[in-house]
């Protein structure tokens, strides 16, 4: 493999001439630059990026912490923070924490000791002790979807309240009372609000979410069957189930169908997080839609900012709701604006 001395050589220039070309320096002439060039493309040199970025104090990467790459929502935020990254001259190394706080720090400290110029993170848990320490001593960070109440960092997120408060409005409109919820993980921020956007829009309604009605879980699918099951067994089970991800929707779909019931016939379901699958089910899932790939982009141009000195400021992008057919509705695929319900009569 050509090495910077090949390309000083090929060139007919001295190594610290080409290092200033490929560095960019302004005053090296233009004939130098061309011949530079010219010698790189011949034998195919390749720059050190590691010895680069030793010079320069920057890698031109960045870290993305996720909280379930097997998550769709979290695959799709993935793609498109790559995208806009690749767009500005950035690449991205991801990590999988799998919910877990413990892999979370293990992907934090491996991304930290590899230089990266900032972090992405989507908080599992609580936190953790190594992501907490990292945002506190200064590294650029940028917390997406999910964030942590006082640790001073830029939140990218989407606020599904209005959207949550359509999907109630539209549930009271096709007659529906008795809803319920398969809630996420309470120590998660996104967890908390989503029962809270539910039972403040029940409410505005005159109607109560019971203890019975709420059902914890945990973003995963196995949590979604086994909180449907319990509703199921109730002596009053509710008319529809809200599932507060996609994954947990997927579990409670199966659940209903274990039981030998169907959607909506026998109860409704809804879910946050729209996913392309919930087109191809039968029947397509009614959800709330979050604007994924603009919150990919907006998370990743934060960060930026933050590396490059700029204040990165934090970014609340509206979910919307997708009225399908899993709730009784009559007209298959429609695809509202964001506020459609919102003429419908309660």
């Amino acid at each position: 493999m050509a090495g910077i001395k090949d390309v000083a050589a090929e060139a007919g220039l001295s190594v610290a001439t080409v290092s200033r070309v490929l560095n960019g320096h302004p005053s090296v002439s233009e004939d130098a630059r061309r011949r530079v060039t010219d010698a790189v493309e011949r034998l195919g040199y390749r720059p050190n990026a590691v010895a680069r970025s030793l010079r320069t104090d920057q890698t031109r990467t960045l870290g993305l912490v996720i909280s379930d790459v097997m998550n769709p929502y979290f695959t799709e935020l993935a793609r498109s923070v790559e995208e806009e990254a690749r767009a500005l001259g950035y690449s991205v190394i991801i990590g999988n924490a799998d919910e877990r706080p413990d892999l979370q720090d293990h992907h934090v400290t491996t991304l930290l000791d590899r230089r990266i110029d900032g972090l992405l993170v989507s908080p599992t848990d609580g936190g953790s002790p190594g992501m907490l320490g990292a945002a506190r001593a200064g590294t650029p960070m940028v917390f997406v979807d999910r964030w942590i109440p006082g640790v001073d960092v830029p939140v990218v997120r989407s606020d599904g309240r209005a959207a949550v408060r359509d999907l109630v409005a539209h549930l009271h409109a096709l007659g529906h009372r008795r809803l319920a919820i398969i809630a996420g993980p309470a120590a998660t921020t996104t967890g908390r609000e989503r029962v809270d956007a539910f039972r403040e829009a029940l409410a505005a309604h005159g109607l109560e979410l019971p203890d019975v009605y709420i059902g914890q879980g945990d973003f995963q699918a196995g949590s979604g069957r086994r909180v449907t099951e319990g509703f199921l067994d109730l002596a009053q089970p509710p008319e529809v189930v809200f599932a507060a991800d996609n994954l947990m929707a997927l579990g409670a779909l199966d659940a209903i169908r274990a039981r030998g019931l169907r959607v909506p016939d026998d109860i409704g379901l809804a879910a946050f997080d729209d996913i392309p699958w919930f087109v191809h089910t039968d029947p397509p899932v009614t959800a709330v839609a979050q604007p994924t790939r603009e919150l990919g982009r907006a998370a990743v141009r934060a960060l930026v900012d933050r590396i490059e000195g700029r204040p990165g400021a934090s970014v609340a992008l509206p979910a919307r709701l997708v009225v399908r057919r899993s709730c009784g509705e009559s007209e298959p695929g429609i695809e509202p604006s964001p506020s459609p319900v919102r003429r419908s009569t309660p």
